[in-house]
């Protein structure tokens, strides 16, 4: 019996399913399989029953809870941790990214044409996506489907919604570049959003410093003369 036909009898399709869609969200450079993901995950909860049970006191009792433990967090820290900084990078290029869109367009090309000269002069995760997009295209796919295909690919909701409008744009009709202009907008929005979040929250850091580190530091300068010579 192989690796796959083993998973498939213990676990559901549903399951395997999620997974696989988790798994698409790492992007096209992603050499990572599902079933070499939830294979790693069993045997090292195995490696790790057994470690504790033998080579630790009382490890009938933490053998298990801590298994369990490494069971339940082994995504979060194998692919959330990743899909999180995958995220923040791809947001990070989406403004510059659909900026040159927009100039592509502008210049009288279509979708298909626009996007290929942008991931040409624009490098990065989000442009590796849509460089992927006009490879499938190339391949014999529609546009609209390519962009479908990508949107599972990409964890960020944020530029999911501009690739949806792109899709519903290309299929109705309606103005591509006008629609464009709207999500920078939106986009330069969010980022000024994201920096006065950030902004706000430099005095709630900086009280926690001074409560922690500054406030025993002065109070130790006030009060050690005084316990120095309570002392001597």
């Amino acid at each position: 019996m192989n690796k796959e036909d083993f998973i498939r009898r213990i676990y559901s399709e549903r399951y395997i399913d999620k997974q696989t869609a988790k798994v698409k969200l790492l992007g096209t450079g992603n050499k990572l399989n599902v079933f070499d993901l939830i294979m790693g995950r069993l045997v090292s909860s195995f490696v790790i029953f057994m470690i504790i049970l033998y080579c630790f006191h009382y490890g009938y009792v933490w053998a298990p809870i801590l298994t369990v433990a490494h069971y339940m967090l082994f995504n979060h820290i194998v692919i959330d941790g990743k899909l999180k900084k995958r995220t923040i990078k791809l947001e990070s290029e989406a403004m510059h990214f659909f900026e040159v869109l927009t100039l592509s367009l502008e210049t009288g090309r279509n979708l298909v044409e626009a996007i290929d000269v942008t991931t040409s002069n624009v490098s990065g995760v989000l442009s590796n996506e849509f460089k992927e997009t006009v490879r499938e295209v190339s391949f014999g796919k529609s546009l609209n489907e390519a962009l479908s295909d990508m949107q599972e690919r990409i964890p960020s909701d944020t530029i999911n919604n501009i690739v949806l409008s792109l899709t519903e744009s290309n299929l109705y009709g309606n103005s591509i570049i006008q629609n464009l202009y709207n999500q920078i907008d939106f986009l330069r929005e969010k980022r000024k959003m994201e920096v006065k979040g950030r902004i706000s929250k430099v005095p709630v850091l900086i009280s926690v410093i001074s409560v922690f580190f500054f406030i025993p530091l002065l109070l130790l300068l006030i009060l050690g003369p005084i316990l120095l010579d309570y002392l001597g």
